[in-house]
């Protein structure tokens, strides 16, 4: 059975519960599938999870849903859609130390952002200092991805973005306070991440396989809603090192209420998905214009 390629947008956290319960407990097994699960540290994150799929490496990946407009916008444009939302609502924000001067984004000013390198990352925390206020100078620096959290925590820098149920409870858990800004707050209706993405070709081929995926995935998230310590069980062999601080439950207790229910789990809203273009649109982010039916295979789940 050839493998079905799963390329994760980190090392192990509880936002790729799901995937591994569903692993676990036969899930995949039960619909003919044998699913793969990578993770960046193999290659210290010299290809996104993305640019596996592009390659031919994955059969889906998880990524922001900013990629799928990157990917079909670039010039070499790649057919990417997302065929599933992980979270109802974004659960990230950015950050910076709670000990510092910095307690609005419009402190930013001159302060030194560590960028993971997006696309459109560096210029969604411009507009969103420039919403509270400020000028949207700033300093942006770009360390090693799977770095970067330890660099504002060892005060090398000054800022940066975090999934808030992941390094924020490994903050709280380590006794360092936080100023958090999230971006629905200031202006910026960011909508979905991550997002589940693949090739329209290759699920337009396969449907089946993508959707018996999809719908294994969901039952394991929606297990590990009502099951948080048997899920934290699950996923504890796979925390990297550097994350073994981390309080898994309280992350799954955080984090449980937003995968949904079995009824929206996985589905991307039409007038969320659009809000967040017309946003990219009308700040110049991106000037092609590009709909929710384009980006978004639905259907699946």
């Amino acid at each position: 059975m050839k493998p079905f390629k799963v390329a994760l947008d980190w090392t192990a956290n509880t936002n790729h519960t799901g995937f591994f319960v569903a692993r676990e407990k036969g899930y995949y097994h039960e619909i003919g599938l044998e699913v793969e699960l990578l993770t960046p540290d193999v290659d210290e994150y010299s290809l996104t999870p993305a640019k596996r799929v592009e390659l031919g490496e994955a059969d889906c990946a998880l990524c922001p849903f900013e990629s799928i407009v990157s990917y079909r916008t670039k010039k070499n444009v790649f057919d990417a859609v997302t065929i599933a939302a992980i979270f109802r609502e974004d659960l990230s924000a950015i950050v910076t130390l709670g000990d510092s001067q910095l307690k609005r984004p419009s402190d930013l000013d001159g302060a030194i952002y560590a960028s993971y390198q997006a696309r459109y990352e560096d210029e969604i925390v411009r507009h969103m200092i420039k919403n509270d206020g400020g000028n949207g100078v700033f300093e942006i620096v770009y360390p090693k991805k799977l770095g970067i959290w330890e660099t504002i925590v060892t005060k090398k820098y000054d800022a940066t973005w975090i999934f808030m149920n992941w390094e924020g409870i490994q903050a709280k858990n380590r006794g360092v306070s936080l100023n958090e800004f999230r971006l629905a707050d200031y202006g910026i209706p960011y909508g979905y991440s991550p997002v589940v993405m693949t090739s329209r070709k290759a699920v337009a081929e396969n449907t089946i396989d993508y959707s018996n995926f999809l719908r294994a995935t969901k039952k394991g998230y929606l297990f590990a809603q009502g099951n948080l310590k048997e899920a934290v069980d699950v996923i504890t062999p796979y925390v990297s090192e550097q994350d073994r601080d981390i309080d898994l439950l309280q992350s799954q207790e955080f984090t449980a209420p937003y995968y949904g229910t079995v009824d929206n789990w996985g589905v991307l809203e039409k007038e969320k998905v659009e809000a967040y273009l017309n946003w990219l649109r009308r700040t110049g982010l991106e000037p092609q214009k590009l709909g929710f039916d384009s980006l978004v295979f639905e259907g699946l789940v």
